[in-house]
């Protein structure tokens, strides 16, 4: 069998008919050998009964999501190829050759796009104001900025892949996100995308409401984004962070003027926050790295693996416990400056160039020594 159409379905009698129907004629008529899956996530207001009737396999999901519903779809397609759809007829399945056509070309996942920016067209009341001109474009750009995906309409749910490679992603998501880890997934596993212009036409439900909710939905996509990107998510605000603390404390250490204003002892303690909390992020992005990694949730990458062919535990054990000596030998000077002034008063402006450095160097360090060993710990799980 070539295609499987996968349609995931809660309670749409109202459109399900109309889709299986266009799913059906279209394979038949283009000579593809298909079939049509319901993947149905509960339904009680006779949608099994429809699908049934008109010839379409039915799984039934009993846990609930999105994601859930398609994963169970999926897993029982018989087709080289699986195209996805939503049963509420605002994708036209009469499109289904163009996606197959490109598949049989050798792309691994055909994404639909409904956006101008990707050829597509919204028809009117087709889709929120709010999602066409910020929601579904701003997150895109992200897709392509952060993850280099290809695409320019990252929601559209009708889309076409490989099964092999779609299973191969082992998606986790279960709910309305599962769409979005599909692309960002196979992004960083080096699929070969392909897009194809689609029309959106408006929800022809009339039993109950989309169940997409925009502000919900909206944060579950930004929270995934950010959880598959290590990178974005704590290394490039830790570096941030660490470089301008390094430049606050190289002004502040010999006291520079900037636009007429000194640079003192204030301004060294929050440079040493702003590098203390960027330490922290770009440790955090290691460990995310890590551990993402065994776990199989984000792609190996070939410069983890040239860290640690040169980086080894003692590494760490070796620059932090230095660091942190360092640190207290600073200490130990401003606590001598303070044993000659018989444990009075000190000169501030003074002692504080020695403690506040000495402090964040004994932080540093105590942190890359602890830090070495849970990274370590993480990659005992890689070999």
């Amino acid at each position: 069998m070539e295609l499987s159409v996968v349609m995931p379905c809660l309670n749409e009698a109202d459109t399900l008919g109309t889709c299986i129907r266009k799913a059906q004629g279209t394979m038949r008529e283009a000579g593809i050998d298909g079939e049509v899956i319901v993947a149905d996530n509960g339904s009680t207001d006779g949608s099994v009964e429809i699908a049934e009737r008109l010839g379409a396999r039915v799984v039934r999901v009993e846990a609930k999501g999105y994601g859930n519903a398609l994963s169970g779809g999926f897993a029982a397609a018989r087709g080289r190829f699986v195209l996805m759809g939503d049963a509420d007829d605002s994708y036209d399945f009469r499109e289904i050759p163009r996606f197959v056509a490109t598949l049989r070309d050798g792309a691994d996942l055909v994404q639909g796009c409904r956006l101008p920016a990707g050829g597509g067209t919204v028809l009117p009341g087709a889709m929120p104001f709010l999602h066409r001109v910020w929601g579904n474009p701003m997150f895109s750009f992200l897709a392509r900025r952060m993850f280099r995906a290809p695409v320019h309409d990252i929601y559209c749910g009708l889309r076409g892949f490989r099964r092999e490679f779609q299973a191969a992603l082992a998606q986790r998501c279960t709910g309305m996100e599962f769409a979005t880890e599909m692309i960002i997934k196979a992004s960083l596993a080096g699929g070969r995308f392909a897009e194809v212009p689609v029309t959106l036409h408006p929800d022809g439900r009339k039993a109950h409401a989309p169940h997409l909710r925009t502000f919900r939905d909206g944060w579950k996509t930004l929270r995934f984004f950010l959880m598959s990107s290590p990178r974005w998510l704590f290394l490039v605000p830790g570096s941030v962070l660490v470089a301008a603390g390094a430049v606050g404390f190289a002004l502040a250490l010999p006291g520079v003027r900037v636009f007429g204003a000194r640079l003192d002892v204030h301004t060294m303690l929050v440079a040493a926050l702003s590098v203390l909390l960027g330490f922290n992020l770009v440790v955090f992005a290691l460990c995310a790295k890590v551990f993402g990694i065994a776990e199989g949730f984000l792609p190996p990458d070939p410069r983890i693996d040239a860290f640690f062919r040169r980086v080894r535990l003692e590494h760490g054990l070796v620059a932090g416990s230095a660091s942190f000596l360092a640190g207290v030998a600073l200490i130990a000077v401003a606590a001598g400056a303070w044993w000659r002034a018989g444990f009075g008063d000190l000169d501030y402006p003074r002692t504080m160039r020695w403690v506040v450095p000495g402090t964040l160097l004994a932080a540093l360090g105590f942190q890359a020594v602890l830090a070495s060993f849970l990274v370590s710990l993480l990659a005992m799980g890689r070999r």
